[in-house]
């Protein structure tokens, strides 16, 4: 199973795709990682190739069991790569979408993070604002992580993806 996760930065979509990681004993795969080696690596500009690294990644991973895909998706077009990735692997995915519906609260959290990536240039109120984020043409599993503990999140999730995967054995 592929789960693909997307969320505005400051969400809690990292440590929610790295939970269910450790649960599920599934590969993790974060582009801000894969976008950052390439940084260090010495590329000046990044585009879609810290994507297109993660997707090939993924599909040699899905042959060996669950992945987890930590990233933004926030448009169209890698949503869809993603869900060819499962597909071409011949594997079920999942979409997951993390949201912060309290504009204030997500806004504090974006000014007080600490990046988790040595070098990681985290990104600004100003930038999260101004971002694109398409709205999602499917039916992902949507977890509001504003008001609630990390422990509840962490929770919360779990029922779905377990809610998810039981409905779909039917």
């Amino acid at each position: 199973m592929l789960y693909i996760f997307g969320g505005l930065p400051g969400t809690g979509k990292t440590e929610l795709a790295s939970h269910l990681s450790q649960v599920l004993q599934a590969t993790y795969l974060g582009i801000d990682t894969i976008e950052q080696a390439l940084r260090d690596a010495g590329a000046t500009a990044i585009g879609p190739e810290g994507y297109e690294i993660a997707y090939r990644v993924a599909t040699d991973n899905l042959k060996l069991g669950d992945v987890i895909a930590d990233s933004v998706n926030s448009i169209q077009i890698t949503r869809q790569a993603w869900r060819q990735v499962a597909l071409n692997a011949g594997v079920e995915y999942q979409e997951i979408e993390v949201i912060c519906s309290n504009t204030e609260e997500h806004r504090q959290r974006i000014e007080s993070r600490q990046p988790r990536i040595p070098g990681l240039k985290l990104p600004t109120w100003h930038d999260v604002l101004k971002r694109e984020y398409d709205f999602w043409d499917s039916h992902p599993i949507q977890i509001d992580t504003a008001g609630q503990t990390v422990s509840e999140s962490k929770k919360a999730l779990e029922q779905q993806v377990d809610s998810r995967r039981r409905s779909s054995l039917r």
